[in-house]
């Protein structure tokens, strides 16, 4: 089991704890899945260049407060009036790139459409440093999200109907840039087939997010997350 710690949405201000079952199944380098990193497949593998379909689930949002099914604390009432979003599944594909000297470094883009929840085009980019220390593995560097406008409406725009219903000002954003910041991760191998990670995020949302009265008014631009799991390699 995962718990992770994190804002109880996107923008909010309020922070929750989820317990997520964090089993990472791999088949080979061919396969793998897993809560956060969704089911993907290595269909082009060449040991520093890997790229394939993904697919990840997307959990609601409630305007009760409440969060993901694997919440165990809830919000506050900021999205009352705004409706419920349901779970999203985002389809796409995705390149990744070893580079550098000894190929510490990994950029990672994936680019996704939504069914569901959310309709929009999302793509996640990401850039990341590799050292080895002690017996563990840790990754640290910079990531963005841009995302459609079909995106950014569903969880930032505010229609007529939700402007009377919840007291804030109309909104309805364009696709931009949603947020940008830094993540790291701490790998420490128990054995061949397992181990413990531990993984955290500072963020700051974009224009088209922090510029809400949402978030303006009810939330707050800057995101963080820290939580810790146990891998299982098959």
């Amino acid at each position: 089991m995962a718990p992770v710690f994190s804002n109880a949405w996107q923008g909010s201000e309020d922070y929750i704890l989820s317990i997520f079952p964090d089993l990472r199944a791999n088949y080979g380098d061919t396969l793998f899945a897993s809560i956060p990193d969704g089911a993907g497949w290595n269909a082009v593998n060449t040991g520093d260049l890997k790229a394939g379909p993904i697919a990840k689930l997307r959990f609601g949002r409630e305007e009760d407060g409440s969060a993901s099914p694997f919440a165990v604390t809830s919000g506050n009432d900021a999205l009352v009036g705004l409706g419920d979003v349901g779970a999203t599944a985002e389809v796409g594909g995705f390149v990744e790139k070893l580079f550098g000297s000894r190929q510490q470094w990994r950029g990672r883009i994936e680019t996704m459409h939504g069914f569901g929840g959310h309709e929009g085009t999302v793509g996640n980019f990401s850039l990341s440093y590799r050292v080895r220390s002690g017996g563990g593995i840790f990754n640290i560097g910079p990531r963005a999200t841009l995302a459609s406008s079909d995106f950014t409406r569903t969880y930032f725009g505010i229609d007529a109907g939700q402007s009377v219903r919840s007291g804030l000002g109309i909104y309805k954003p364009n696709g931009g840039l949603v947020s940008y910041g830094f993540g790291g991760s701490m790998n420490c191998p128990l054995d061949r087939q397992s181990a413990i990670t531990a993984f955290s995020s500072l963020e700051r949302l974009g224009g088209v997010a922090k510029n809400s009265p949402l978030v303006r008014e009810r939330g707050r631009a800057t995101q963080f997350t820290l939580g810790v799991g146990y891998g299982f390699r098959f």
